[in-house]
């Protein structure tokens, strides 16, 4: 029997329209609005848990026309303003170093001279964020939300939809014990439904518990693992 690797690593193409937005209604609401420039708050600053959907929302948000992200070790030349870039969206900015600390300080007063937009994010509020003060003031500026983790309930009602969306039916034990034996994050999860669906084809036999241990015990992640 083959060994199947799990590509998680892989990044589906990512808009607002595939985030789950479980409790985050009017954040979703929100990020649309600076998405089509039309939020009357040019700031934003996003913070929540790891694998919450800090980075997805990012990644939606450069998908549109004008946009750049900048990831914490991205190069001087992407924390300059420059006319054609309207939004401009810096990803965990806990990380940070001291000197791209300055250059993001300085694109946040050329983004509010020029009355672009821009979104950050971290893992905890920009107040204890640890990154120099004076970058601190300037994440508070506008906006700040908290993005909420979806529950274990909204994660299974996620998947069973996805799974319903591809005609792949899931015996009602599956989604739980993918919960508790595997990584947590929906990407991740969503992975695993893709994978699931593909052995369940390539073997004949329908999605239940025996099978989807099978699989986990084949892949690379045979724990459950907690982002």
């Amino acid at each position: 029997m083959k060994q199947l690797v799990l590509d998680l690593g892989a990044e589906p193409a990512q808009s607002l329209e595939t985030f789950e937005v479980g409790q985050n209604a009017e954040l979703t609401h929100v990020m649309q609005q600076f998405a089509e420039r039309t939020s009357r708050e040019h700031f934003a600053y996003l913070w929540g848990e790891t694998a919450a959907g800090k980075t997805h929302l990012l990644h939606a948000l450069a998908n549109t026309p004008g946009s750049r992200y900048i990831a914490p070790a991205a190069p001087e030349t992407d924390f300059v303003f420059t006319p054609d870039v309207t939004l401009y969206l810096l990803d965990d900015c806990e990380q940070l170093s001291a000197q791209r600390q300055i250059d993001a300080f300085a694109l946040f007063n050329q983004v509010r001279e020029h009355g672009a937009y821009m979104v950050t994010t971290g893992p905890v509020p920009p107040a204890v964020l640890p990154v120099r003060e004076d970058l601190r003031t300037r994440m508070g500026w506008g906006l700040v939300y908290q993005i909420h983790g979806l529950s274990d309930d909204e994660k299974i009602a996620a998947l069973t939809h996805a799974a319903e969306a591809r005609g792949l039916t899931l015996s009602a034990s599956v989604l739980p014990y993918l919960l508790s034996h595997f990584r947590r994050d929906m990407r991740s999860l969503s992975t695993m439904l893709d994978a699931l669906d593909q052995y369940s084809l390539e073997t004949q036999r329908p999605v239940t518990l025996p099978l989807l241990r099978d699989l986990l015990l084949q892949s690379e992640e045979p724990k459950a693992l907690d982002d």
